[in-house]
């Protein structure tokens, strides 16, 4: 049986998600996050050398990474292409789009967000008062010179993106949406104006209304994304 090293409020949700889109039996492993530092538990790395989540089982196969976990999970079990483009050539569009948003997600929506997180928990770290004021400066500098113009930046990209289809590869639900689920979630959770970003918040309004999202929830326990980003 497939089994999934889950822990609490990160991007293996996703794959919770994925699993039960596909209708696949599945065995959830918990990991609670220390409540002080947010990091998870020490117990992850006796099942993968980097300590992160998700991590997949399935037989003999130990697989991190959420986006390499999507892919094989379409490329072994969705036959049907429920939730992949149909083998077509490779420059068809939807193809290319779906690929796109697949490493879009970890590789250029997600590094901002994580710095926003970084930096915010160093502007309010504990420290001695001295320091406090430099630590607020750096971190102040650094999110209003380069992190949150760079978020505005990607989160313009996507409100566009998605006023050319409904969903991010096309006209129909993919993997695609799975995976660029998190990034969104993540900044609306991390203070983003989404009231500038209709197209977006209906995004959102949509994946979490889908009875499969919906049953991950309850197996993997809701999101809570202002505080951790593994």
């Amino acid at each position: 049986m497939i089994k999934v090293h889950h822990l609490d409020h990160s991007r293996s949700l996703r794959v919770l998600w994925m699993l039960e889109e596909l209708g696949l039996p599945y065995q959830v492993v918990n990991y609670q996050r220390d409540p002080k530092t947010w990091l998870a538990p020490q117990a992850l790395r006796d099942v993968h050398p980097l300590g992160k989540s998700p991590v997949l089982q399935d037989d003999a196969l130990v697989l991190a990474e959420s986006g390499a976990i999507l892919e094989y999970l379409a490329d072994r079990y969705d036959s049907g292409r429920q939730l992949s483009p149909e083998p077509m050539p490779a420059q068809a569009p939807e193809r290319v789009r779906y690929r796109y948003w697949m490493h879009y997600a970890e590789g250029s929506a997600m590094p901002p967000l994580v710095m926003t997180l970084v930096f915010s928990r160093l502007r309010n770290a504990p420290m001695p008062f001295f320091a406090k004021p430099i630590a607020r400066s750096i971190a102040d500098k650094a999110l209003n010179g380069f992190v949150r113009p760079q978020v505005k930046l990607h989160m313009d990209w996507m409100e566009r993106e998605l006023g050319q289809a409904p969903w991010f590869a096309g006209e129909r639900f993919t993997a695609a949406d799975i995976q660029m689920s998190f990034p969104i979630q993540a900044a609306a959770a991390r203070g983003g104006d989404m009231a500038a970003y209709p197209r977006l918040q209906a995004y959102l309004a949509r994946i979490e209304q889908r009875p499969a999202y919906q049953r991950a929830v309850e197996r993997g326990g809701p999101l809570n994304l202002g505080g951790g980003s593994r």
